[in-house]
């Protein structure tokens, strides 16, 4: 990569090596002043879509270096089909929904695999590395995920002590064991009905307090899954745009 320091940088699409060799794409957006800090942003279960990487503008816009691994490839849904797919489950019509179920399902087996996980979390901590060589990171790190993003910003947390805050959007928590190697803060989101991240919080307060975690969940009463998805049929512009007040707060304080 270059060396160009902040200063409004054009973003850019770059490659990226896990720790088994194998290339995966990132997209890197840098702010146009002395940086705050950086962050890895971790998509949703569509991949590297659009949407993301307007999301990783707009935390460039606030002041962070941000590098948006595309993980979701390497189990076979590419940007394109994740975009696809995206459509087809927020598609008003419940009867093309409901055709679509299988295809999802399908297309998203591979990334349920245990050997799938720990390639993935490999990754993102290759995606640290990188931001940790980035001017002005200065080893502040965070990680911020949506959906299964959320999900793997909770194992990039447990798996690398570099990330000081993490804050996952409706993702599920691993077990107690890795709970425990979790040293950075968290900063959970969560909409009010959804259903069965609600079940398990009880139990992830539990095991964080037990670990000693700095832990705060937030609960939107009435928001659902994928509440902060600006393109998505579940948006809700009240509990987004508290979110991201509250994500900003928590990164300045801990980054």
């Amino acid at each position: 990569m270059t060396g160009r320091a902040y200063g409004g940088d054009m973003p850019e699409t770059m490659t990226l090596h896990a720790p088994d060799g194998e290339p995966f794409a990132a997209y890197l957006a840098r702010p146009a002043q002395q940086p705050r800090g950086g962050l890895v942003l971790i998509h949703e279960i569509w991949g590297l879509t659009d949407h993301i990487i307007d999301v990783a503008d707009r935390f460039a816009a606030e002041g962070y270096v941000v590098i948006a691994p595309d993980i979701l490839s390497h189990a076979g849904v590419e940007p394109a089909l994740g975009q696809e797919l995206f459509a087809l489950m927020n598609s008003k019509d419940e009867g093309a929904r409901t055709a679509g179920q299988p295809r999802m399902r399908e297309a998203l087996a591979a990334s349920h695999a245990p050997e799938y996980a720990a390639w993935a979390t490999g990754a993102l901590t290759a995606a640290v590395d990188h931001l940790d060589e980035q001017p002005g990171v200065d080893g502040r790190i965070g990680a911020v995920g949506y959906c299964f993003g959320g999900t793997y910003a909770f194992l990039l947390a447990a798996a690398d002590a570099r990330v000081r805050a993490v804050v996952p959007f409706y993702g599920t928590a691993p077990d107690a064991e890795r709970i425990q190697n979790i040293q950075a803060a968290v900063l959970a989101f969560y909409g009010g009905t959804d259903t069965a991240l609600m079940q398990a919080l009880p139990v992830v307060r539990q095991d964080m307090t037990a670990s000693g975690v700095d832990f705060t969940p937030v609960v939107y009463d009435r928001a659902a899954h994928a509440f902060f998805n600006d393109t998505g049929a579940r948006y809700d512009a009240d509990a987004a745009a508290d979110a991201w007040q509250r994500t900003m707060a928590f990164l300045a304080l801990h980054l």
